[in-house]
């Protein structure tokens, strides 16, 4: 509110006769705060803002969208015809196009509907029309006088950070445009949790967060449409993924069920509404289509992430991890497979931990120790020099280190433990013979100063805080291990903007994951975009992603008495009785966690 600020002054008056102040905005080097207000910087005045990382990957896939243009010559009327122009219309699909000719009469919009004689008129009876296919329906959702060629759709990652869009051309495929931006509904909650929890407390707070993720989403489609040099109208279909909670706010569902015990999804089936109904600005017969939903913690983006991974088409057995607050995992292959969602925390995202920070320009994202002078070396976002290379001051001069994420973390953690300041079971200690200045007392623990200036250091409570999530992860993925009865997996995939740029190697060093072979650990991207791009292109892929999420075996790790088990071996580094003897070939871990020969791959019969 306007009362919470000062008045604006001469500074203000002078810069909005300059460059007009719209939509409220102020100046934060001229503008005193009086009381609690809330503040929003908008995202050209951010100098650390995230760095959205979402890039859609590349998949094949049959490029068989739901949407296909038909060019039909429709037959004039007469005057012993007493037909309409829609009949007729339908008449010439069928002749044409095979188009309802097995009896399944052809539905238009109302909107088609009107525009059907005016483009009959000016195409001198040659009009395109878009028809919908979805299943044995089949229906015209637009029309156009005389021959159009191209038709475009958007598909979109819902994250509960960020956003992530992609145009593309529906006949050939290819992706003409990608965007991203922040979630806004960061506002009214950093996570899923705190989102459910305003929506909790104020009531109405449903909508707000479905207003401003529409309205996100509506921006975004313009910004894709501008960037491709192409029309909104032109887009006739768009696909949307998200975990439950983003699922169901951007479809207008209530999300409170999923805020406590049974965590009970809307609907586990996939979702198909008309875009006006969201407000996404686009072709009036544009259709939303929304995959399935797993389970209550598992969403349509876990979907889309099965989607395009394709474990069920293969034999490897694959585990596939989308760490975020709440870890999603799948685990299988073309027999059987099993998914979970595991509470990780914010942890891996950079909170709770001491200087903790998103993943923006500043932000310490890669570090090397070494073992004998315990002298930290430094990467941050946004400049590939390390601490130590010349020109390293100047080419952060700007932004400065201004903290550490999630991926420098998990190194800063792993190097420590490689160089024994961090023991086995998470204590930071001081090494026999070491007087390293970097080891700084804080009344009864200790510290590790990464850096100087400014002050960054990583505690026992940021040691303590990485142990509970990486246990959880683990645990997760153990228990989906014991449920079809194996010990060990033959790759791994990690998916989204975590995955993407975690060092493998460090996360199995801190036992993250289970032990496999390093070089078939890797990253899957943005999956969960992927995926919903293929859904845009492909109504195959549809149909497969549906039938795959219909028979994945949900397992709940809250009534689950194991999960608690594994949990508590999980809390060492890498695993309390679990040998790594994948990782032993590549790291020399410290003696008290060496490992023994490594296990050939048991499986037994699953129990489900």
């Amino acid at each position: 509110d306007a009362d919470r600020l000062s008045e604006p002054g001469p500074t203000e008056t002078d810069y909005h006769g300059r460059r007009a102040l719209t939509g409220g905005r102020r100046l934060g080097c001229a503008t005193r705060v009086l009381r609690d207000a809330v503040l929003r910087v908008p995202a050209e005045s951010q100098v650390h803002r995230q760095v959205v990382r979402k890039a859609v990957g590349h998949q094949s896939v049959p490029v068989d969208p739901v949407v296909q243009l038909r060019y039909v010559e429709v037959p004039e009327p007469t005057l012993a015809s007493t037909v309409g122009d829609l009949q007729r219309l339908r008449v010439a699909l069928a002749e044409q196009w095979q188009l309802g000719a097995e009896g399944a009469q052809v539905g238009i919009d109302h909107a088609a509907l009107v525009g059907l004689q005016p483009a009959l008129a000016v195409g001198n009876r040659g009009v395109t029309v878009a028809v919908r296919s979805d299943g044995p329906e089949s229906v015209v959702v637009a029309v156009w006088p005389g021959l159009r060629d191209v038709l475009h759709g958007v598909a979109f990652d819902v994250g509960s950070t960020t956003l992530a869009g992609h145009l593309c051309e529906l006949g050939s495929g290819e992706v003409l445009a990608s965007a991203g931006r922040m979630n806004p509904q960061i506002g009214y909650g950093e996570d899923v949790m705190s989102r459910l929890s305003y929506v909790l407390m104020n009531p109405g707070g449903e909508q707000q967060l479905t207003s401003a993720v529409r309205e996100a989403l509506a921006e975004m489609v313009a910004d894709l449409a501008r960037d491709a040099g192409v029309d909104t109208e032109s887009v006739l279909e768009v696909t949307l993924v998200g975990n439950p909670v983003m699922h169901h706010l951007a479809l207008g569902l209530d999300p409170r069920e999923l805020g406590t015990a049974p965590f009970a999804l809307a609907t586990t089936e996939a979702v198909t509404v008309r875009a006006s109904e969201l407000g996404l600005g686009v072709h009036p017969g544009a259709r939303v289509y929304a995959p399935p939903c797993i389970a209550g913690h598992v969403g349509a983006d876990t979907a889309a992430m099965v989607l395009a991974e394709g474990p069920h088409r293969g034999h490897d057995l694959t585990l596939l991890v989308d760490v975020g607050t709440n870890a999603e995992i799948v685990l299988g292959n073309d027999d059987l497979l099993l998914a979970c969602s595991s509470p990780t925390g914010p942890a891996f995202e950079g909170a709770q931990i001491t200087g903790g920070q998103r993943a923006a320009r500043g932000a310490v994202e890669r570090v090397r120790i070494d073992p004998e002078t315990l002298e930290p070396r430094l990467r941050v976002v946004g400049c590939g020099l390390w601490s130590d290379d010349d020109g390293f001051d100047r080419a952060i001069r700007r932004t400065g280190i201004t903290g550490i994420c999630g991926s420098g973390i998990i190194e800063a953690i792993a190097e420590l433990f490689l160089a024994g300041v961090v023991t086995a079971d998470g204590r930071i200690v001081r090494p026999a013979g070491s007087h390293s200045p970097r080891l700084v007392e804080h009344g009864r623990t200790l510290a590790f100063r990464l850096c100087d200036d400014p002050v960054l250091e990583v505690s026992q409570t940021d040691v303590r805080a990485i142990q509970l999530a990486k246990a959880a992860l683990q645990a997760g993925c153990r228990l989906l291990m014991d449920r079809l009865g194996v010990s060990t997996v033959d790759r791994i995939r990690l998916a989204g903007a975590f995955g993407s740029h975690i060092d493998p190697t460090y996360a199995m060093v801190l036992g993250l994951l289970p032990d496999c072979d390093l070089d078939r650990v890797e990253a899957a991207g943005n999956s969960a975009g992927t995926g919903a791009l293929m859904a845009l292109l492909s109504t195959s892929a549809r149909g497969e992603v549906e039938r795959v999420t219909a028979a994945i075996d949900k397992v709940e790790t809250a009534i689950e008495p194991a999960f608690q088990e594994h949990f508590v071996q999980a809390m060492s580094f890498p695993h309390a009785q679990l040998p790594y003897p994948w990782l032993a070939e590549r790291v020399q871990l410290p003696v008290a966690t060496s490992t023994t020969a490594r296990p050939a791959r048991r499986r037994k019969r699953a129990e489900v």
